[in-house]
């Protein structure tokens, strides 16, 4: 068995999340203690327009990761590679050693802050194409004359995610439309995240990079903005720097897990819709999920086995 942690971005939280971790295990409760009490508020209590918001998001669902990969990590389960969707590559890179549970929580506050700073007044939209090629979508975007529009999300094979400018991410839906595309879903986002558009809050971000303590690392990431592994010519900064405002390539990156011997994958974070594009990817992957103390030990028993996992509780 050879296993990749993938980590989900904002979307899926709710009031509730991390409770049952804090209630269970005391690596939980210690971290949710310790960090600032206003996420403990919020992942428990909401409300969820509050939980929701960008800002406040980030830091919560990349407190659910660092529970879940300790807690993971403490039954002896770790990946060999691991990757995240949008915010969900920084707790890939908290997995991999790169930062510690202080930096990265410190470092998403600040990308959530200044990601929602970035979109306030702007007019903007993002939809979900269902049902074709990115070839199309692309030409679609091509045809575009009325503003900026751009894919922001590769998710998995029929389902592209584009945003910009609301009327010009109309007019490219019409244009998907017409080349066929199933159908167009308008997307509850508070603006055209990963296009050209957080072009200020990537530079905001460059700033703070540039002051944080980048450790070793330990497993192999892959990248959301070029679905490869850190290359001679790249650095890690550069790469969160760019990705906060270009195209996630998550279907790309799965079939790079796979190329790299991965058959069992097991998502972290609230809910399953990573889980979901994998299966959409390759339906051969083994998909796991973990969210809370149920999903954890359902996982661990599954990948362990039952005899032995009960023998060691």
């Amino acid at each position: 068995m050879k296993i990749g942690f993938i980590y989900a971005g904002q979307g899926s939280q709710y009031v509730g999340m991390n409770q049952s971790f804090y209630d269970n295990y005391e690596q939980a409760k210690q971290l949710l203690n310790r960090i600032n009490p206003s996420i403990k508020q919020l992942c428990f209590h909401g409300p969820i327009e509050e939980l929701s918001k960008t800002s406040n998001t980030q830091p919560c669902m990349v407190t659910t990761a660092i529970i879940a990969t300790k807690l993971l990590k403490q039954a002896g389960i770790e990946p060999i590679i691991t990757c995240g969707l949008s915010l969900g590559e920084y707790s890939a890179l908290y997995a991999s050693g790169v930062f510690d549970e202080d930096t990265v929580l410190d470092l998403v506050n600040y990308r959530g802050q200044v990601m929602e700073e970035a979109v306030a007044g702007m007019k903007s939209k993002m939809v979900a194409v269902i049902g074709l090629q990115r070839e199309l979508v692309l030409e679609a975007i091509t045809k575009v004359s009325s503003g900026i529009v751009e894919v922001a999300n590769y998710n998995c094979p029929g389902q592209i995610v584009i945003g910009g400018q609301i009327e010009a991410v109309e007019e490219a839906s019409n244009y998907c439309k017409e080349l066929g595309a199933r159908r167009v879903i308008a997307l509850n986002t508070s603006g055209p995240f990963h296009t050209s558009l957080l072009q200020q809050a990537s530079e905001r971000l460059k700033e703070k990079l540039e002051t944080v303590h980048f450790q070793t690392m330990k497993i192999p990431v892959i990248f959301n903005s070029t679905a490869t592994l850190l290359q001679e010519n790249q650095s890690i900064p550069n790469l969160l720097e760019k990705q906060v405002m270009t195209s996630v390539y998550f279907e790309d990156s799965i079939y790079k897990m796979i190329d790299y011997g991965i058959d069992t994958i097991i998502e972290i974070g609230p809910g399953k819709v990573l889980s979901g594009f994998v299966k959409k990817i390759n339906k051969e992957i083994t998909c796991y999920q973990v969210e809370d103390k149920d999903s954890l030990e359902k996982t661990i028993s599954l990948i362990k086995g039952d005899n032995e996992w009960n023998k060691e509780k």
